[in-house]
């Protein structure tokens, strides 16, 4: 007995393209509806907004003390601290690039 599987070559260029380490920005990752999901916040923005620190760039965000960030984090989001929240949308980006989400 044959079968066939449709979209495997597709699958395998889309790996391809996301092979190696990727540089992929905090808006692009944290997207609105993963936020939503994590947290009573509607997009990264009014995350960053609600959290009292300014971040207008990235050295802005490299300047947040990682104790209070991670405190802050915790305290509004479903995970435990920003390491967590990060891989998670790390996951959540590679499954929407690789076209696996429903």
């Amino acid at each position: 007995m044959a079968f066939e599987i449709n979209g495997l070559k597709e699958l395998q260029n889309k790996l391809k393209a996301i092979d190696g380490q990727q540089s992929v920005p905090l808006t692009e990752m944290l997207t609105p509806s993963f936020i939503a999901f994590c947290s009573s916040f509607t997009s990264v923005e009014k995350l960053f907004e609600a959290s009292g620190f300014k971040v207008n760039n990235d050295e802005d965000f490299k300047a947040i003390p990682d104790i209070e960030w991670d405190s802050f984090i915790g305290n509004n989001t479903s995970y435990p601290n920003w390491s967590e929240m990060l891989k998670a949308a790390g996951t959540q980006w590679t499954i929407a690039k690789l076209g696996l989400s429903s």
